[in-house]
């Protein structure tokens, strides 16, 4: 079974390794929206995710890039 939208840290860490030249502070949520929805292990419904789920994955994202 893929990752899920609460797999916050697991997706913020498949996406530094995806996109490691951006700055996650200026990616607009449709396009992380996307960016999750394509990556290869992600697993859930597009339909469940939300403001909330998108900002606690670029909030991980942020926490483990420093």
């Amino acid at each position: 079974m893929g990752y899920r939208w609460t797999d916050s840290l697991d997706l913020a860490l498949d996406l530094i390794e995806e996109h490691p030249d951006v700055d996650p502070l200026k990616l607009h949520f449709t396009e992380l929206m996307q960016w999750v929805i394509a990556l290869e292990n992600f697993d859930d419904d597009p339909k469940h995710c939300g403001e909330r789920v998108l900002e606690a994955i670029q909030l991980a994202w942020i926490s483990e890039a420093d």
